[in-house]
């Protein structure tokens, strides 16, 4: 994997359901979220400059827990459950929906959240919720569009602007990702450093 200057170390901590079981709040804290297949695990391993730190599958769904990571000694990254058309019963659809939001409401460290979303799909209602929970427990929101190689550069920009106006948010509030390319990395991690208060990027 090509280097990245943005990202010094990364290592699991732990994995949890329950409040009782998240690990520590010593450092600020960031979640991943997003649809099942919407890319999450190829972020983060591109985002920390790791192959196989968040596992990649073929199967949608194959992230059922809540999984903790210190990146730069400086903050946590917490890889959220995807949701969506994973081939899972329906209960344990409806436990990671209690989950995630037990974590949100509960977690003092958390501060951000990064939502993730295809550039090719149109959001849901999932998306808006998770929107309007971020909202609710006061926490401030970092929208991803992934997987933008999969289009023409012609059409990168109407269908970043068609995703940011069903999210209710400006085209220039999201941050337009292909972890094939690395296209983004630069931006989201200043992004990252502003809201996490770290000071490993510089203007």
């Amino acid at each position: 994997m090509a280097d990245n200057p943005f990202a010094r170390s990364a290592t699991y901590i732990k994995s949890a359901v329950y409040p009782k079981d998240y690990p520590d709040e010593d450092y600020p804290e960031l979640a991943v979220a997003g649809r099942s297949n919407v890319g999450k695990s190829s972020l983060i391993n591109k985002l920390v400059n790791r192959r196989r730190l968040a596992k990649v599958s073929n199967t949608p769904g194959r992230t059922q827990l809540l999984n903790f990571f210190l990146v730069n000694e400086r903050f946590v990254l917490c890889d959220l459950p995807g949701y969506g058309y994973a081939k899972v019963p329906d209960r344990v659809k409806a436990n990671w929906g209690r989950m995630i939001e037990t974590y949100l409401s509960t977690r003092g460290a958390l501060g951000t959240v990064m939502l993730l979303v295809d550039v090719r799909r149109t959001p849901g209602q999932w998306e808006t919720d998770l929107i309007a929970w971020v909202s609710q427990y006061g926490l401030a929101l970092l929208p991803v569009v992934t997987k933008i190689d999969k289009l023409s550069p012609s059409k990168r920009k109407p269908a970043i602007a068609k995703v940011a106006g069903v999210l209710g948010l400006a085209p220039k509030q999201v941050v337009p990702w292909s972890a094939v390319t690395g296209e983004g990395l630069e931006s989201l991690w200043r992004r990252i450093d502003r809201l996490t208060g770290t000071s490993d990027v510089r203007d």
